[in-house]
C-alpha cells in the first residue's frame, strides 16, 4: 500500500472561520481525544466578561473541560482566557475536577514552554487542530501535544508503595516498553541499573541514586524525568533543540513526554544523550 505525505493547510484558507471549529468540537467532541464527553454549554457567559467558548462534561465524573478555540498560533491573550475561564468555573462549581483545554493551529515552542510550566499548577491541556489536505476529501485533524501534568514521585510520597511489575503490566504496558529500551541502553554501556516499580512511576537508579522516572501519560506516551546537572543543560538542550523535541527544566531535572516510536526516531539524539547523562552522572 503506497502511503503519501499529507500537506497541512490553515482553515481559514480553507474557506473555514474559528466559529465553525467551535461548532466541529460541540457537535463531537470525542474529536478532541479527551474520552466520551458530552457538549454542555457553547459561548457560556462569564461573570468577569467573555464567553468560553465551549464547555464540555464527562457523564462518568461530572469532571467538566473549559476549552477554548482559535485559528492560528496561540498567544498570551489566548492563554490567560483559557485560564481565567477554568477558573471562573471552578468557582462555580468547586466540587468538580476541571480542566483548562487550548484548542489552536499552532503552539509554538515559547507558548508550549510556557503552557508546560503552568501545567504544573493548572491542568492544562493543548491540542493542535488542523486541516489535512486528503483525496476525495480534506480531513480535520486534532493531535493532543500536552496532557495534564502529574509530578512524577520521588519517594516522598505515599505513591511511592513498592509493587509487582505486574501492576504496571497492565496498567501501562508502553510505560514498561519504554522503560525497557532505556535500561537496555545503560546496559549496553556497561553501566549496572537498578528498575524500582511503584504506584506513581517506574525509576531507574544507577550511580547510588534514582536519576530517571517514568509515569503513565495516555495514547502510548510517557512523561520521561531525568536528573539534568546545570552544567550539562547546554548540551542537553542542543540535542533536543536538533530534533525539534520539547522539554522542560526544572531547578534540578528535564523533562519531557515521549514514546517508544519516538525514541526509535530520534534514536541517535536518545544514544547521545544517554552518553552525556552518563558522563555527568559519574
Amino acid at each position: 500500500m503506497s502511503v503519501s505525505i499529507g500537506k497541512t493547510l490553515k482553515i481559514r484558507e480553507c474557506g473555514y472561520d474559528e466559529y465553525w471549529l467551535q461548532d466541529q468540537i460541540f457537535e463531537n467532541p470525542a474529536y478532541l481525544g479527551l474520552g466520551e464527553l458530552n457538549a454542555l454549554h457553547k459561548e457560556r457567559r462569564q461573570p468577569s466578561g467573555g464567553r468560553v467558548d465551549i464547555l464540555l462534561i464527562d457523564p462518568d465524573d461530572d469532571s467538566m473541560y473549559e476549552v477554548e478555540v482559535m485559528l492560528g498560533e496561540t498567544d498570551e491573550s489566548h492563554i490567560i482566557r483559557t485560564i481565567e475561564y477554568w477558573d471562573n468555573e471552578s468557582r462555580r462549581w468547586p466540587q468538580r475536577k476541571h480542566y483548562a483545554v487550548i484548542v489552536a493551529e499552532s503552539v509554538t515552542r515559547r507558548f508550549f514552554n510556557v503552557i508546560q510550566l503552568l501545567s504544573q499548577t493548572i491542568p492544562i491541556i493543548a491540542i493542535q487542530a488542523n486541516i489535512i489536505e486528503a483525496s476525495p476529501q480534506n480531513i480535520l485533524n486534532f493531535v493532543k501535544i500536552l496532557d495534564v501534568y502529574e509530578e512524577p514521585d520521588d519517594g516522598t510520597t505515599m505513591s511511592n508503595e513498592k509493587i509487582d511489575k505486574t501492576f504496571w503490566e497492565n496498567k501501562c504496558p508502553w510505560a514498561i516498553e519504554c522503560t525497557d529500551y532505556v535500561e537496555e541502553q545503560f546496559t549496553q554501556r556497561e553501566v549496572e541499573i537498578t528498575r524500582n516499580h511503584t504506584r506513581g512511576y517506574i525509576s531507574l537508579a544507577c550511580f547510588g541514586r534514582n536519576r530517571i522516572w517514568l509515569q503513565k501519560r495516555n495514547e502510548g506516551k510517557v512523561h520521561f524525568k531525568f536528573q539534568s546537572p546545570e552544567g550539562s543543560r547546554g548540551q542537553i538542550e542542543s540535542l533536543l533543540d536538533g530534533a525539534s523535541i520539547s522539554f522542560l527544566h526544572t531547578s534540578k531535572s528535564t523533562r519531557l513526554t515521549t514514546s517508544l516510536d519516538e525514541m526509535k526516531k530520534h534514536e541517535v539524539i536518545f544514544y547521545n544523550l544517554f552518553d552525556l547523562l552518563i558522563s555527568t552522572w559519574k
